[in-house]
């Protein structure tokens, strides 16, 4: 992925957390909406991010990524 598709990534998680932050219950709002709309490689691609770095993700973006990795890994197949 090109630094130029992960700053657009970042962005877009940053601008639906501005516009969810007035919700009280904002980050599992921004979580569904990433879950729902957002294609497979792009959840992934900011999982990582947030992983590896996140520190451009806002602290509203960074709660609700941290959902979306926690929802993904709960969804898992356990392992025999």
């Amino acid at each position: 992925m090109s630094r130029s598709q992960l700053d657009t990534l970042i962005h877009m998680a940053n601008q639906i957390a501005i516009n969810n932050a007035h919700y009280a219950d904002a980050a599992e709002r921004i979580h569904t909406h990433l879950k729902k709309f957002w294609a497979r490689s792009m959840k992934h691609q900011i999982i990582d991010y947030l992983r590896e770095d996140g520190s451009q993700l806002s602290p509203l973006a960074r709660q609700a990524i941290e959902q979306l990795a926690q929802s993904q890994a709960d969804a898992r197949p356990a392992s025999a």
